[in-house]
């Protein structure tokens, strides 16, 4: 907080020289006094909403919010939830307790909206002004006056009818990716055992102008709304004792990439009558997508953790990630690659395809390659690539 109030910028999709001039020109603070609401006119929810190790949801982080809302709520205020949760949840947890707690009506006296965040971390072409806010109200005045604040910020406004509409929006936005991943990934595994090389099927059947939208397979789902989400649903959809097949499913077929990725690196050790115990690898890339610095959820860590507990020797490599906590300690990224580095290494697991690593360098120089992203064009007896039979 103190970072953040002397206008130092710790979020890469910021920029600095704005963020400085916000807090310069006193447009913007930050504070963890709750009593500051007594003088707001909007108040926005954006907490964390994990899911627990059963996979069901946890909205503790929600419920702790309103036990200090309940305490500043006043006539005229408009709350809005942005975190990403199942449907009912504005309706039967927020509305609930906030009427019963203050005597007070949302639509009357205070206003309460559903709108979820659809920020794309690393996205350089649509950011939260160009990206349209879904707003769904309590009530038709909710609606409204939610609405009427994000068009100020945001280019186009999309009200929907109801909270229960707007949080299905997000649902069905990431279950959608969720699932057409889980497509290629397994049509990547489907063309490893036919002898095809998926990334040639998928650019080809992409040349289709209509009926097809390209996914990509990889090592697994990361960030902290897809491989999440969903499940969101399926929970919700459980309560009224319906099965979400398609999202469980997918679901599956994600969470096993990892697991394939480590049969990908015993194979290919197997070539050089190596086994994966004592074996030294490199993984380049622990962020969940390129060129961002975000670690949460991603599948590189999980195919660290498997080649650990296999008795492999595991560094990384990953320009934005300077350092993780792993195992009650802290795990550093080298510094640099270079081509006496790389040769060090039993196997280079490519995992995140930064666009700053030289991979022609890391194809040269490695003894072996296991490309999960396709990033080296090219094949070869020291690469294997997911999805290539």
């Amino acid at each position: 907080m103190s970072k953040l109030n002397r206008g130092e910028n710790y979020i890469q999709d910021v920029d600095d020289q704005f963020f400085a001039g916000q807090v310069k020109q006193k447009s913007f603070s930050a504070t963890t006094d709750f009593s500051v609401i007594s003088a707001l006119d909007v108040i926005s929810i954006c907490v964390p909403t994990p899911l627990n190790k059963l996979k069901d949801p946890d909205v503790s982080y929600i419920v702790a919010v309103l036990d200090e809302v309940i305490k500043y709520i006043h006539q005229d205020l408009l709350i809005v939830l942005e975190s990403t949760t199942y449907p009912g949840t504005t309706r039967d947890l927020i509305l609930e307790r906030l009427e019963a707690d203050s005597n007070l009506m949302a639509g009357r006296d205070f206003y309460l909206c559903f709108s979820p965040e659809r920020v794309d971390p690393g996205n350089q072409q649509f950011q939260i002004k160009n990206t349209p806010k879904v707003v769904g109200g309590i009530t038709e005045d909710c609606t409204g006056i939610g609405a009427a604040l994000y068009s100020q910020v945001i280019d186009k406004v999309i009200p929907v009818s109801s909270p229960e509409a707007a949080e299905l929006v997000k649902l069905l936005e990431n279950t959608f990716r969720s699932i057409n991943i889980g497509l290629v990934n397994e049509m990547a595994i489907i063309c490893e055992k036919l002898g095809v090389d998926v990334w040639e099927v998928i650019e080809a059947a992409d040349s289709k102008p209509f009926g097809f939208m390209k996914f990509v397979p990889g090592p697994g789902l990361g960030g902290h709304c897809i491989p999440i989400d969903p499940h969101y649903l399926s929970w919700k959809l459980k309560s009224l004792d319906y099965k979400a097949r398609f999202i469980e499913l997918a679901g599956e077929i994600n969470t096993a990439m990892p697991y394939h990725v480590v049969e990908l690196v015993g194979t290919g050790l197997n070539r050089f009558q190596q086994a994966i115990n004592g074996s030294r690898l490199l993984i380049l890339g622990l962020a969940y997508k390129k060129d961002i610095d975000d670690v949460r959820e991603s599948p590189a860590l999980d195919v660290l953790r498997l080649l650990e507990n296999r008795g492999a020797a595991v560094d990384y490599y990953d320009p934005y990630v300077a350092d993780i906590h792993w195992n009650g300690d802290t795990r550093a990224s080298l510094e640099s690659l270079d081509a006496q580095t790389i040769a060090k290494y039993d196997a280079v697991l490519i995992l995140t395809a930064h666009t700053a690593v030289d991979y022609k360098l890391i194809a040269a120089k490695a003894k072996l390659v296991v490309d999960a992203r396709n990033a080296i064009a090219k094949s070869g007896d020291n690469i294997i690539k997911l999805g290539v039979g």
